[in-house]
């Protein structure tokens, strides 16, 4: 897809050197998601990086082969439930390479200017991170088609009859993208990634061990029990294991010595509202509804999220992937369903046999 500009050169020079006062800090692309805490605990290489470990060698065997070859890596997609670490594979993945990093993402990128002052900004091996890739607008979509196959910018200035088509060569770069919906990707987009990765919930094991190292980045004792009860509690996500520590963290210092042990661990999380298996208030008025307001009948995902007051892509990215992996609900042709083990939790009779 061609750009369409403004006849004056001028402008256009202007909005480029707008974008790269800007680009000299890589915060102008990124959203508020990214405090300092997150930064500090955040692995910057594989060694550091806990779990996923498939996709680690893989990833490995990649960076190693386009080092060798001395080309950029091939554009890589990762996808899953948020949380799992695709900024900070993203991050690592340019760390390793030896490159600069640039971040926004699908959101943010609202014209196709945009998206085209970020791409000449880029300088030669630069890595690309596009956040929420699949909520790109089309228009702007069309514009990495040739920009990730031929590393090119097509550009018309001008209107009507005088108008003249310029295409830019751009440096040889990578676009990693993140998504947590693979499936709204358009099948043009998802076929120009050459590295294709989906992200799994984690094991207990993986993230005990990341609450670990995240407790000694943040210098705060803790002991192995309240360790296996912050990971049990953690829905198999690192980012959501980390900031229950960080809540606990708050509860020792505030009602106890400072030190993380297995009393505060367990008053802490019950004030939360954090039950044994990682489910929240929202969690159960998910759960409630499907059983107490419809009896247990399979339920539209539409009509759950707006009984309960939520937001669908919150339900369906963030809330139901956990309740099917531990058996909870159940997606059928017909919509939604609780299962036996979501009754047993709740402590309510299944009456539907």
């Amino acid at each position: 897809m061609a750009i369409f500009e403004d006849n004056t050169e001028n402008k256009t020079k202007n909005k480029h050197n707008d974008f790269k006062n800007k680009s000299n800090n890589t915060v102008s692309y990124q959203t508020d998601y990214d405090t300092s805490y997150e930064n500090n605990i955040r692995p910057k290489g594989f060694d550091d990086y806990i779990g996923q470990n498939d996709i680690k060698e893989a990833l490995k065997v990649s960076i190693k082969a386009s080092i060798k070859r001395n080309v950029p890596l091939d554009h890589v997609l990762f996808y899953g439930p948020p949380g799992l670490g695709k900024t900070t594979l993203a991050n690592i993945i340019a760390n390793e390479m030896d490159s600069n990093i640039k971040i926004t993402t699908g959101p943010a990128i609202t014209k196709p200017g945009d998206l085209a002052a970020i791409l000449t900004a880029l300088k030669p091996n630069d890595v690309l991170f596009i956040d929420e890739i699949h909520r790109l607008n089309k228009n702007i979509e069309e514009i990495l088609y040739p920009a990730m196959e031929d590393f090119k910018l097509d550009i018309i200035l001008g209107n009507g009859p005088t108008a003249k088509s310029i295409r830019i060569n751009l440096p040889k770069f990578t676009l990693i993208g993140a998504t947590t919906k693979a499936g709204s990707l358009t099948t043009p987009l998802r076929d120009r990634f050459g590295i294709v990765h989906r992200l799994e919930l984690y094991e207990e094991n993986d993230l005990k061990t990341i609450i670990k190292r995240s407790a000694k980045i943040l210098n705060v004792d803790i002991d192995e029990p309240s360790c296996v009860e912050l990971a049990r509690r953690s829905r198999g996500t690192p980012r959501i294991a980390n900031r229950l520590l960080k809540r606990v963290r708050d509860y020792a210092l505030v009602l106890g010595d400072g030190n993380i042990d297995l009393k505060i661990t367990k008053l802490a999380l019950g004030k939360l509202e954090i039950d044994e298996l990682g489910l929240d208030e929202i969690d159960r008025r998910i759960l409630e509804t499907m059983i107490l307001k419809y009896a247990g009948r399979p339920i539209g995902i539409e009509t759950l999220a707006t009984t309960i007051g939520e937001d669908l892509d919150t339900i369906e990215d963030v809330y139901e992937p956990y309740l099917i992996q531990i058996g909870f609900i159940a997606r059928t042709p017909r919509g939604r369903i609780p299962m036996p083990d979501a009754y047993k939790h709740l402590g309510i009779e299944d009456r539907r046999n």
